[in-house]
């Protein structure tokens, strides 16, 4: 894929080039559904065999490929979306509608940062963060 064929919408660059996020998943359909319900994101154009984009709806962001894979996911992530929201309990609320999984049975408080920690129906961790009061 060449970079011109992102000339139309907004793209979260680096220095080099763009920033894509890409998430190992073994239903494009259910992950794509999952995804496009908690971000607002949109799927896009680009994709075929086992990828799948999803795009920011406002055209403006950083995108997530999906990328369907086979192999069993094993351990903790090394790396995972944060979510940050001014209302965490209504947020986890609305991922777990979406199909997310509460992996945190209390709130983690740290340095005045509260968040839960869930994750996607892949297993894909994400953490949901309300920032301190101040």
């Amino acid at each position: 894929m060449s970079l011109a064929r992102c000339q139309d919408r907004h793209v979260q660059r680096y220095s080099r080039g763009e920033l894509v996020a890409v998430l190992d998943t073994s239903d494009l359909d259910r992950a794509a559904a999952f995804w496009t319900a908690v971000l607002g994101y949109r799927r896009d154009e680009y994709g075929g065999g086992p990828y799948l984009s999803l795009v920011p709806s406002s055209g403006d962001g950083v995108e997530l490929l999906l990328q369907r894979t086979g192999d069993p996911k094993g351990g903790k992530n090394r790396m995972h979306l944060d979510l940050r929201t001014s209302d965490l309990e209504a947020e986890v609320a609305r991922i777990e509608a979406a199909g997310g999984v509460r992996l945190t049975s209390e709130v983690v408080v740290e340095q005045g940062w509260r968040w839960h920690v869930l994750a996607d129906p892949d297993g894909n961790e994400l953490c949901v963060l309300q920032p301190p009061d101040d």
